[in-house]
């Protein structure tokens, strides 16, 4: 059995929300979740799904990039009791991770999901019967992990829970590498989007995921986000309900990469994002793999603790002050 203490409840009034429903709620009331699933389905027959823009017909069962065809991969399913507090609470976070992704982080923790074909296509009912599986668990949340390349895939599974009783906020946990057709599709389903904004120059997006559009993109990606559920703000109990949680992957000898980020985030999002500073890196994948495939001896080390000191820092001087004080 898994220990957790309960999370304390939020003490700032501006951030508290009393009474939550679920975003969908509204759209299903108005009859509107066929036609968001109508919309998502045609995404799928002219795949621009994400920043890749493949161009293929998912419909069809072809692929591309993310080796995703009409059905969504779902690797794992269960209580979530490694993320924020906010969202794993005493219960845990329901989370449904997906298989395959969109990037290529030659550094990825979770290499054997998203890189290799973990887990079994699943139809959008199959996905709806995990999501109520979870919420019967007691879970706080629905937290679908990796699911920028099956965003019509959620949308479709939303659509099918929510009449059968799915009540819980909806987490969208990202890598931000996400397209913003995709992201409008989500509008008024998703409560709590989290992204993991990795890279703020293109040079260290190329090499080490693979996609050198990765600042841009994700950029477009956050202030999307922003714009739909506004900064994270949580119920009496201190658990999440709404908004953008932010999170960033301190590495090694990234230190001005994430200076950029803080200031970018307090600047041109909100000073009010909530941010959660990760310092969990190790190294993985292909990382101390010696191959044609590239040099990474500069991230083939765990991150000091002046770098992760610095990266707090950073937060702070460049206007942020919504995240936890751990260094």
């Amino acid at each position: 059995m898994v220990a957790i203490q309960r999370t304390p409840p939020a003490t700032d009034p501006k951030f508290l929300i009393e009474d939550f429903e679920p975003a969908y709620m509204g759209l299903y009331r108005r009859g509107e979740l066929q036609s968001r699933v109508e919309a998502a389905l045609k995404e799928l027959e002219d795949c621009c799904v994400c920043p890749r823009n493949c161009h293929v017909n998912r419909l069809e069962n072809q692929a591309r990039v993310c080796h995703t065809r009409r059905y969504a991969v779902v690797s794992t399913v269960f209580p979530h009791f490694g993320e924020e507090d906010c969202l794993r609470g005493w219960k845990g976070s329901g989370t449904l991770f997906f298989g395959l992704c969109n990037l290529r982080c030659v550094f990825c923790q979770n290499w054997d999901i998203s890189q290799q074909r973990e887990g079994r296509e699943c139809t959008p009912e199959k996905i709806a019967d995990h999501m109520l599986t979870l919420q019967a668990r007691g879970c706080h949340n629905i937290n679908f992990v990796t699911p920028e390349h099956v965003a019509p895939q959620v949308v479709e599974a939303i659509a099918l829970a929510v009449p059968r009783g799915l009540r819980l906020p909806i987490v969208y946990n990202t890598s931000a590498y996400d397209g913003l057709a995709s992201l409008r599709l989500l509008e008024g389903l998703v409560d709590i989007y989290m992204p993991d904004f990795k890279f703020w120059s293109r040079e260290s997006a190329r090499r080490l995921a693979k996609a050198k559009d990765y600042p841009e993109r994700a950029r477009e990606a956050i202030l999307e986000m922003q714009r739909q559920v506004g900064p994270l703000r949580f119920g009496p109990d201190g658990l999440a309900r709404r908004g953008l949680l932010m999170r960033h992957l301190v590495m090694p000898g990234q230190e001005e990469e994430a200076e950029a980020i803080f200031e970018w985030l307090a600047h041109e999002v909100s000073p009010d994002t909530y941010v959660n500073i990760m310092d969990q890196y190790y190294p993985a994948y292909q990382i101390g793999v010696k191959s044609a495939k590239g040099n990474y001896s500069d991230i083939e080390r765990r991150p000091f603790s002046r770098e992760i000191k610095a990266a707090y820092a950073s937060a702070r001087n460049g206007g942020l002050y919504r995240f936890d004080e751990r260094w």
